[in-house]
This record gives structure tokens, C-alpha cells and sequence, in this order.
């Protein structure tokens, strides 16, 4: 015969360990310091900068 479990431990044990991969995955996404999303804001900013200086004509071209 097999162990008695209560349904109610088992539920929440799964809901905890769920709510932990959810927390490591955001840790993962969200999880960068000042001074990385800063760089990354410049390094966006610089490409923006770039692709705008290599584009031909422009609106006034015709």
C-alpha cells in the first residue's frame, strides 16, 4: 500500500517550487545592475546613432 499524502502540502510544495523557477527566471531577465543597463542604453543609442547616419536620402530627397 502506498504512503498517505495530504493533497494540501502537495499542492503547496509545487506552488512554491513553481513560484521559485518564475523568480530565477526573472532574477535572470531583470537582474542587471545600474551601470549594466546604462551601457546597454548607450550601446542602443550608439546603433540608433549609426544606422540613422547611413541612410540614403531622407524624407527631403526627391
Amino acid at each position: 500500500m502506498g504512503d498517505i499524502v495530504n493533497l494540501k502540502r502537495f499542492k503547496k510544495r509545487i506552488e512554491r517550487e513553481q513560484a521559485a523557477k518564475e523568480a530565477e527566471a526573472n532574477r535572470a531577465r531583470f537582474g542587471r545592475s545600474k551601470s549594466e543597463r546604462t551601457a546597454e542604453q548607450k550601446r542602443k543609442q550608439r546603433a540608433s546613432e549609426l544606422l540613422d547616419q547611413h541612410q540614403l536620402g531622407g524624407e527631403n530627397a526627391s
